[in-house]
């Protein structure tokens, strides 16, 4: 997230230590106890929020309205309930769908006038 090296953050340290001096100590508290009461407002709402929605959205997570998340999950993810069973077991290669006795690739089906 941040690309920072040990030279840039040596550089901030004394930074901070010239701005600030000896409230360096109460100031990175102050900021503590900040981030602390941000996480758990955060945390309430998100709460408050799945507690609205009722049981039927027991499984809604936040993150899942990040568009990344969500394209991530709904079109890039390869869902095992989408592949075929035989016999209690996943089969591992393609699904053959020419049927036994069925129409070839290319071939047209037949076409009945008086039904149409």
């Amino acid at each position: 997230m941040f690309d920072v090296g040990i030279g840039e953050m040596a550089v901030l340290v004394v930074l901070a230590l010239v701005v600030f001096g000896e409230k360096l100590p109460q100031a990175a508290q102050q900021a503590g106890r900040t981030l602390r009461q941000l996480r758990q407002m955060a945390n309430s709402a998100k709460a408050e929020l799945q507690e609205g929605l009722g049981p039927e959205f027991k499984d809604f997570d936040v993150a899942d309205l990040n568009p990344k998340t969500f394209v991530r999950k709904h079109l890039l993810e390869d869902d095992e309930d989408d592949r075929p069973y035989a016999n209690g077991r996943i089969f591992d290669d393609e699904p053959s769908y020419a049927t036994p006795g069925g129409l070839d690739y290319g071939e047209r089906p037949p076409f009945d006038n008086e039904a149409t």
